[in-house]
């Protein structure tokens, strides 16, 4: 009746991946709402501006040292503000890569695959 399916063994196996699967996912899950959690800071100008971020990525702060706020440089502190919004982010990646890539090991993941796929 089951010859087409590889008899019952079969079927516990798929259980356990399926089992393995909902697992990596929910730890998944966590990890995201941990980075979401998590705040980094991105500096330019030698620390003038700041940007914080989640560990995610979403910008959810500047602090802009007043003394850069003067009439005529608006073009200055624009850039500045950019790049402390690409640092902020880029750190972001970064703690985020790590924390995967820890998960992945954790879980048996082989090196070099991502998560999640």
């Amino acid at each position: 009746m089951f010859k087409g399916l590889g008899g019952l063994a079969g079927l516990g196996d798929m259980a356990k991946m399926m089992k393995a699967a909902t697992e990596m996912q929910s730890k998944i899950t966590e990890l995201q709402e941990e980075l979401s959690k998590i705040v980094v800071t991105g500096e330019s100008g030698g620390g003038l501006v700041k940007a914080l971020a989640t560990a995610k990525g979403e910008v959810t702060g500047l602090d802009i040292d007043p003394s850069i706020l003067v009439a005529g440089e608006k073009e200055v502190v624009e850039d500045l503000i950019l790049a402390a919004i690409h640092d902020a982010q880029a750190k972001a990646r970064m703690k985020s890569e790590r924390r995967m890539a820890r998960l992945a090991e954790k879980m048996g993941v082989p090196p070099g695959m991502k998560l999640p796929f």
